[in-house]
This record gives C-alpha cells, sequence and structure tokens, in this order.
C-alpha cells in the first residue's frame, strides 16, 4: 500500500478520534456533570410542577457578608420557598444529617464531598436575609441525579431523580399570598447577581478566598475584621478560631 495512504488514513482517523477524546473527557469532568444535573432537574421541574403555582429561579447568586454564595434552583410558592442543591453522582452515597462529609464509593474507591444539607443551610440564610422571610418558610432540598444509591438512612428532603417533586408536592398549607410570591420573586430578580460568566467566575475566587486561612474577613455582624484567634483555656485550648476585632462590642466566631 502506497505509503502516503496510509498517511491520510491515520491522519484521517486521528482527525474524528481526538475531538471524540475531548468530548468524553469533557463530559465526565465535574463541571459537565454538574450542568447536566441541573438541566435534568429542570426539565423534571418543568414537567411535574405547575409554572403558576411554583415560581422558579436557577442559577441564583447572591451577595453574602463575605462574599458571594450560588444556589441551583430556587421554587417559590404559596406553600413555602424551596431551595434545591442538586448533586450528579454515581456510586453508593454513605451520609447522615448531622455528619460534615458524606462519602461517595465506586467499587473500592472512596471519596469525601461535604454534606450537602450544610451547602444548603448557606443558601437558606441568603434567601431568609434577602427576602426578609421566617426560616420556617425556607425548604433545605437536595436531589441525587445519576446511577447512586443511598446506603444509609437519609432525611425525608435528600432525595433521588423526581423524588424532590413528591417532596415539594407535600407542603400543601398555604403560608405566603400569590401577591408576596410575586414580590418575592421580583424581589430576587432585581437582588441576584447577573448569571454570567464574570459572575460565576468571581464566585469562584471567593469560594478560594474563603477556603484561605491567611485571607481577610469580614464580621457578618458588625463589618469589623475577623481576626484568628486562639482558645486560651477549657477542652478547646489552643484550638484556633475566627474572632471579630470589635470584641467584646461584638462576640461573632467562625470557626476556621
Amino acid at each position: 500500500m502506497d505509503f502516503t495512504l496510509i498517511i491520510a488514513q491515520a491522519w484521517g482517523t486521528l482527525g474524528w478520534f481526538i475531538p471524540a477524546a475531548l468530548l468524553i473527557g469533557l463530559l465526565k469532568s465535574p463541571w459537565a456533570k454538574g450542568q447536566i444535573g441541573e438541566l435534568l432537574v429542570r426539565l423534571f421541574a418543568h414537567w411535574q410542577l405547575d409554572k403558576q403555582t411554583y415560581r422558579r429561579l436557577h442559577n441564583v447568586t447572591l451577595d453574602t457578608p463575605d462574599g458571594t454564595t450560588q444556589i441551583d434552583h430556587v421554587f417559590l410558592s404559596p406553600y413555602g420557598i424551596f431551595v434545591l442543591e442538586t448533586k450528579n453522582m454515581s456510586g453508593w452515597i454513605f451520609g447522615s444529617e448531622k455528619q460534615a462529609q458524606w462519602t461517595q464509593q465506586i467499587y473500592k474507591q472512596r471519596f469525601k464531598f461535604q454534606n450537602p444539607l450544610r451547602q444548603n443551610y448557606k443558601h437558606l440564610k441568603a434567601l431568609e436575609a434577602t427576602l426578609g422571610v421566617s426560616p420556617e418558610h425556607l425548604h433545605s432540598v437536595i436531589t441525587f441525579v445519576g446511577d447512586s444509591t443511598f446506603k444509609t438512612e437519609v432525611p425525608a428532603n435528600v432525595t433521588r431523580g423526581i423524588g424532590f417533586i413528591r417532596y415539594i408536592k407535600s407542603f400543601q398549607q398555604a403560608v405566603f399570598s400569590e401577591a408576596e410570591v410575586d414580590a418575592m420573586l421580583h424581589a430576587l430578580q432585581t437582588g441576584r447577581r447577573t448569571p454570567t460568566l464574570a459572575t460565576h467566575c468571581e464566585h469562584v475566587q471567593n469560594l478560594k478566598r474563603r477556603s484561605d486561612p491567611t485571607a481577610e474577613r469580614q464580621c457578618p455582624k458588625c463589618g469589623g475584621a475577623l481576626l484568628i484567634r486562639t482558645v486560651k483555656s477549657g477542652p478547646k485550648a489552643g484550638q484556633q478560631f475566627w474572632g471579630c476585632s470589635a470584641f467584646p462590642k461584638c462576640r461573632t466566631m467562625q470557626s476556621l
């Protein structure tokens, strides 16, 4: 066979193989899995939740005292406000309501990830501050999409697939009027950051800064600087924490 023809055939094969390999790699990335998971939730909600009853916003970024927080999905209804966190994961999932970290197991490999209920708690507090509503009307909901199985008992608000639809619909007692729902929707639409790439990049930088123990932080109560302090006595002596520089007027404390 002509050598030139062999080279041409090999190049033609690589021509489709390389883009295909790149596409497969992209689809397996955490970013792509997150986007696919959120898209599935949008589709489920579109099919199963009445748009007039459950007003929805997606990818909501709000300002917080220490930067920003990014919420996957918010459903505003007469029956309450439902704050949905999506996880697109496979394998076995181990975790309890009060554990700081949960575990994903795929065959013999184990991976730790933040308890999604704790992750969603910050979202609820941001919405509580933005909308000025009672925390009892804010409901945290977690849904796992993908081929995952819970191997430990989880709370009712931690669901799989379209399970979040059933959980949301289980609330049937009205706590808001239609006018109040419309007002909260308007407040979120005007109070959120514009959902752009720049907003996302800034949020990512805020996350990195919050994970850096040497970065400057602002007190969420008084606006003063938070300083790293050390417990001087008691069973926690020697442990460090963030304490407000305005102490003793402000006694805000945060764990490192």
